[in-house]
């Protein structure tokens, strides 16, 4: 999100953490409720325009997000979605996307109170994992002409009492079709986790899996390299051979052997 969508999105996030801040409030319920409301717009295209229509009063856009929500989701995300919508974006898509940035928020923060986000952050790469190991399934959860609804129920019958209740949240969410793909929502929900807790994501690729101590190791390293601390997501993969190979983000510091063998058959090629 960029522009004058992006400011939008700090100033919703300020007015979250606010709302998440106050007694009683059920901070897993605003989140669920937000992705309903991010879904919602997306399926009404009219109600979208109107509650993004530069021409109209803030305080009437507002007015009418509240009047649209009234009595179907929590006073507390209704709070949250009537500022979102007098706030100004560059694209009436915006909006949505913002309310489902700031569920995954509310999630997170779920997660955070409940001692579970190292949890969240693992199984929700484990699930992924799985669902790109898996073509049928795969397929299923991916098929855009199925209903929602059941995609979301096959999710939560699959991580039933294997995963906590904020990261099961998340998978629904991602398999909502709001994103180009199931992985891309997946990859999407963990950067945000992460920028929540002000550290960076890292993917580690190796031929044999990594013992504790070496997976502590590389974590410090990374933190002194980066300046912040480094979750790590370990992959095992035959192809790598051996070393490791990393991925942060756009970077990938890549020392693993079927690498430095491929860079010998190029310069032996050449």
């Amino acid at each position: 999100m960029r522009g004058v969508s992006a400011g939008a999105l700090r100033e919703v996030l300020v007015h979250l953490e606010a709302v998440l801040g106050q007694e009683g409030v059920d901070v897993a319920t605003v989140g669920t409720d937000l992705f309903a409301v991010a879904g919602l717009l997306d399926a009404q295209p009219a109600l979208r325009r109107a509650v993004t229509d530069p021409s109209t009063a803030p305080e009437t856009r507002s007015a009418l997000m509240r009047d649209v929500l009234s009595g179907r989701i929590s006073e507390s995300a209704a709070e949250v979605c009537a500022a979102a919508a007098a706030e100004r974006w560059s694209a009436t898509r915006d909006l949505g996307d913002a309310l489902e940035h700031a569920g995954v928020v509310a999630q997170v923060t779920a997660a955070e109170r409940a001692g579970q986000a190292d949890e969240l952050e693992d199984e929700l790469f484990r699930f992924g994992r799985v669902v790109a190991g898996d073509a049928e399934l795969r397929d299923v959860i991916t098929d855009r002409t199925a209903p929602t609804a059941a995609k979301q129920s096959l999710v939560r019958s699959l991580l039933e009492d294997k995963a906590t209740a904020p990261t099961v949240r998340l998978a629904e969410q991602a398999v909502a079709g709001r994103h180009r793909s199931f992985q891309a929502a997946v990859d999407y929900f963990t950067k945000i986790a992460a920028e929540r807790r002000d550290r960076y994501v890292a993917t580690v690729r190796s031929a044999a899996p990594l013992s504790d101590e070496a997976k502590n190791r590389l974590a410090d390293v990374l933190h002194r390299q980066y300046g912040r601390p480094v979750h790590l997501n370990t992959v095992v993969d035959p192809d790598v051979i051996g070393g490791l190979r990393v991925e942060i983000g756009d970077e990938v510091i890549d020392g693993s052997v079927a690498t430095k063998l491929d860079d010998a058959r190029r310069r032996l090629a050449g």
